[in-house]
């Protein structure tokens, strides 16, 4: 069985809570190239700006990353989308800024998947919870779920639903199918060792969201992954029950010393021992396709 394996290169954390996490368009194309020979089908990246070492959502740099990794290897390759948080969402611009680079690597053509997360969660970890620090609010206002969802439409790119807690999944299905055509969204839910948010990677956890799946969207697909988390104890079953994976140090948990290829490729014996084989980025979009 085809298992489609998604590697998340670097994720919003700067170097300071991932050091191996690539930062240049160099560095985020070869590690692409390296995870997509080692498995994936799939890559998720996030631009940087080098010289502050903070996320810097030009759409140049995005064009030249996905351009970079293409054109060695066939694979998805999808940005991300600004982090945003309080009052910032509700400011005047706000929603348009937030897309702008979505919107224009759609009109070049480069948006084949693009970031939708139906629903905004609290981000804490247990130790900033402990100490009593508020953490953070993720807000994805209806507004801005809706514009993604009619991008997604506009470009034919397929919704990638981050699933931080289950009313994330409800609110995505039924939205997804209000936007005239836009394609079906693959679900990503999202597990933490280290966060607050939503549920443990625990198989009780996959059973609750997959029941919650067949009922709200049946038949769509779905991954495990997660943020400072570990997702190998969840591979067997994803495998065993038609899902599949997203690994890579976005996702991982903090500090970790092993770069991307080798996360893929880790996972992909993981898939193999489990009675699958890792997805073609061809084999993706025809089982997308086929829906």
């Amino acid at each position: 069985m085809p298992v489609w394996i998604e590697a998340a290169l670097n994720g919003p954390w700067t170097r300071a809570r991932q050091p191996r996490m690539p930062l240049t368009v160099a560095e985020c194309v070869a590690d692409g190239v390296a995870c997509a020979r080692a498995g994936a089908a799939i890559i998720h990246v996030h631009a940087y700006d080098p010289a502050t070492g903070r996320q810097n959502d030009d759409p140049e740099v995005y064009a030249a990353i996905i351009e970079g990794i293409r054109a060695v290897e066939d694979v998805i390759v999808y940005p991300t989308l600004p982090f945003i948080q309080s009052a910032e969402a509700f400011r005047p611009g706000a929603l348009e800024a937030r897309f702008a680079a979505v919107e224009a690597l759609g009109r070049r053509g480069l948006l084949e998947w693009g970031v939708v997360d139906p629903g905004s969660t609290h981000l804490a970890t247990a130790e900033e919870a402990a100490r009593g620090e508020p953490g953070s609010v993720y807000l994805n206002p209806g507004e801005h779920v809706l514009r993604g969802l009619a991008l997604a439409a506009r470009f034919g790119a397929v919704p990638s639903y981050a699933i931080y807690e289950p009313g994330f999944l409800r609110l995505g299905a039924i939205l997804a199918r209000a936007v005239p055509g836009c394609p079906p969204p693959v679900y990503r839910f999202m597990f933490s060792d280290r966060f607050t948010f939503g549920f443990p990677p625990a198989e009780y956890a996959l059973d609750a969201y997959l029941r919650l799946l067949a009922s709200a969207a049946p038949g769509s697909p779905w991954m495990v992954a997660g943020l400072g988390v570990d997702v190998r104890p969840l591979a067997a079953e994803a495998v065993a029950r038609g899902g599949h994976v997203r690994v890579g140090l976005e996702d991982a948990p903090f500090g970790t010393e092993t770069g991307n290829p080798a996360l893929v490729e880790e996972m992909a014996g993981l898939v193999a021992r489990a009675g699958g084989r890792p997805a073609t980025a061809a084999e993706v979009r025809g089982a997308l396709a086929g829906r």
